[in-house]
């Protein structure tokens, strides 16, 4: 029997995986909290508010009802990381396979997205989706690969592999959770620091060493919460931020563009109407770290940005650390 999918969250990437997984005609359940874009979804087949771009599939159906949705097989929620728990807490019942879609740590509480609804949901086989993936590409069918991991291994990943994979979005098997959030969380924060680079007018040159530099760190901190570091050198780690840290499709890289050409940050998150998780990650990022002995010189910037530093102070400060080894340690 094929199994019904549900995906919580209708913003711009929760419609693109609902779009991708209707693309061969099959149901999709897709929650989301505005009535307003329920009824759209639904009469239209449009989500003007947050995938203006896309057309959406007669087989997608809008609910705003969380038991609707704890009713599938599978469930993948792409709710913002800091909204996750409260979404858990409020389906009634769990089904067995979750599918963890957002990219970020909850804050407060320092917990990778996979802790928090293992914590919630003990009863489900949690697996967590990650890579390199820009919500418009992915709705429009260009070719995408992504990571899978798989807390439930190999059994999950075939139940999995078979309702998500698409001819043109490719899942890979792993089964470090830990490594697969590590690098959608660190490359957000990163791609920040990308940004501003771009916005101070700092040059390509710059920019590639700061996105070499953010992968050591990324590795590092990795490696202290036990990640493996071949997860962070595939599609969930390296390759998202590649992605993220060269084009301005990226929330993050734009907001940190905005933040190099002088804006406030202040003001730039009151605006926003999409979320840059990069800005909440940054300071549970520094915090952890400490916490852990390791340094992240380039995430710390971000963070001290994010609390209304001047770009040029901060970079001037990054360029004046003393110099070292490239060693992975350092």
């Amino acid at each position: 029997m094929t199994a019904r999918i549900g995906v919580v969250g209708a913003g711009a990437w929760g419609t693109a995986l609902a779009q991708m997984l209707a693309s061969d005609g099959r149901e999709v359940l897709l929650w989301a909290r505005e009535p307003e874009l329920v009824e759209e979804i639904n009469t239209s087949r449009s989500n003007s508010l947050f995938l203006p771009s896309a057309r959406l599939a007669e087989s997608i159906q809008a609910t705003g009802d969380l038991r609707e949705a704890a009713a599938c097989d599978i469930l993948l929620l792409v709710t913002p990381a800091q909204h996750l728990g409260a979404v858990l807490g409020g389906l009634p019942t769990f089904p067995r396979d979750l599918v963890l879609c957002a990219k970020g740590i909850e804050a407060g509480s320092g917990r990778l997205m996979n802790e928090v609804a293992r914590d919630l949901a003990p009863q489900s086989d949690i697996a967590v989706l990650s890579g390199p993936t820009f919500a418009h590409e992915v709705a429009a069918g260009l070719p995408t690969a992504v990571t899978l991991a798989c807390g439930g291994g190999q059994a999950q990943w075939q139940r999995l592999s078979a309702a998500i994979a698409r001819q043109n979005f490719r899942p890979y098997y792993s089964d470090d959770l830990t490594g697969a959030e590590i690098g959608g969380a660190v490359k957000n924060v990163l791609a920040i620091a990308c940004g501003v680079v771009d916005g101070v007018g700092l040059g390509q040159n710059a920019r590639a060493a700061l996105i070499a530099r953010g992968y050591a760190e990324m590795l590092r901190f990795g490696e202290a919460l036990g990640a493996d570091r071949d997860t962070l050198a595939g599609l969930c780690g390296l390759g998202d931020l590649v992605l993220t840290c060269s084009s301005t499709s990226s929330r993050n890289f734009s907001l940190g563009k905005a933040l190099g050409a002088g804006q406030s940050a202040a003001e730039l998150m009151a605006d926003r109407r999409t979320v840059a998780e990069g800005a909440h990650t940054a300071p549970v990022l520094v915090a952890l770290a400490a916490r852990h002995g390791v340094a992240m010189p380039i995430t710390t910037a971000v963070y001290r940005l994010l609390q209304g530093s001047p770009a040029a102070e901060v970079v001037s400060e990054l360029l004046a650390r003393p110099l070292t080894s490239e060693g992975p340690a350092v």
